[in-house]
């Protein structure tokens, strides 16, 4: 199963391999140069259709625990001020997702979308302690009637040149579902409420709709 946003590239994929790989039948007379050329195309058709995979995932709905919103590495747990929406102190969990991860950004809570909004920017590394606040990014928070208000920040990275939103204010989500898509690597910021109990830690791999963050 594909994710919608990679439908277009895809098919543009299928076709330039379809066509590399007969030109090269036809037009290399060295087997082993034209084999070579022939898998290339396969293989960057392949790096394509594994980007944009979009595996099922049966998300276990609670108000209570807050859920990875994508497939990666937890590479930030720490106390940070907050400055485009809660202008305060909020503990912030990030997670780099890097060109082999799932790419879906889900909703890490179920609520109301009471702030969506996208900023242009740079597109330095995701892992760069900038990216937060420079490259181009959405920022969008969930209220929930036991959690409170939850944001979360999609980040492009060097490679990410499109982030995709679904998220409307005023909108009703559910934890779990479809919350957008960041192509070709990137990153996802949480701030969370001071006292929430995080249980994740650096470095370790989570599941997006699966895995709890923090409860």
């Amino acid at each position: 199963m594909f994710h919608r946003e990679g439908y277009k590239i895809i098919a543009i994929a299928f076709i330039f391999a379809a066509i590399g790989i007969i030109l090269a039948h036809f037009y290399i007379d060295v087997n082993w140069l034209k084999l070579t050329v022939q898998i290339a195309f396969l293989a960057v058709l392949v790096l394509i259709l594994q980007f944009f995979r979009n595996p099922k995932r049966v998300t276990n709905v609670t108000d209570e625990n807050i859920i990875a919103p994508v497939d990666g590495k937890v590479v930030v747990i720490e106390e940070v001020f907050e400055k485009e929406y809660f202008k305060d102190k909020r503990l912030q969990v990030s997670i780099f997702m890097s060109p082999v991860n799932v790419h879906v950004t889900r909703y890490a809570l179920s609520g109301i979308v009471k702030y969506s909004k996208y900023h242009p920017g740079k597109f330095l590394v995701a892992w760069h302690p900038k990216s937060s606040e420079e490259n181009e990014r959405t920022t969008v928070v969930i209220e929930n009637p036991v959690y409170g208000e939850v944001l979360y920040r999609q980040i492009a990275g060097a490679m990410a040149k499109r982030i995709v939103n679904y998220a409307v204010e005023g909108e009703e989500v559910v934890q779990g579902a479809d919350g957008g898509f960041i192509k070709f690597g990137s990153r996802v910021d949480l701030f969370l409420p001071l006292g929430s109990d995080i249980k994740v830690a650096l470095h370790q791999k989570v599941k997006g709709g699966i895995d709890i963050i923090a409860s």
